[in-house]
């Protein structure tokens, strides 16, 4: 689960459980948009990341998660640095899911926020169970 467009992003995770997931990431060039700062989708996808994380490892052999609603905030220009996002639930009932993620800098200050709402897909029950 950590490759592709996670290993792209260039996250890191340093907790991972069903209660809180901790993933870092370093600011770097290519994540930027034309006006030299971090590029939105770049929150958006690391919120929804976090919290998917999270939301899967709680919801766990019973099937997948996945996104419905991803709601991200952007509170302050990054152009470097080291981002830390922290998801916890709000929520976590039979259907869905409600996760929040907040972003910080190397500095502990807020630069985005978001949540992300996830549908809890059962597995299909096997062949003559």
């Amino acid at each position: 689960m950590t490759g592709g467009f996670v290993a792209l992003l260039g996250l890191e995770f340093e907790e991972t459980t069903p209660d809180r997931v901790v993933v870092h990431w370093q600011v770097r060039p290519e994540l930027h948009q034309p006006y030299g700062i971090l590029h939105g989708g770049v929150h958006a996808s690391v919120v929804e990341t976090a919290a998917s994380f999270g939301a899967a490892l709680w919801y766990g052999d019973k099937g997948v998660v996945v996104g419905v609603s991803n709601q991200t905030d952007f509170l302050r220009a990054v152009r470097d640095g080291k981002l830390t996002a922290v998801a916890t639930p709000i929520h976590r009932g039979r259907t869905q899911q409600l996760w929040q993620v907040e972003i910080t800098d190397d500095t502990t200050r807020l630069v985005a926020r978001g949540q992300v709402r996830l549908q809890n897909v059962p597995s299909d029950p096997p062949l003559g169970g």
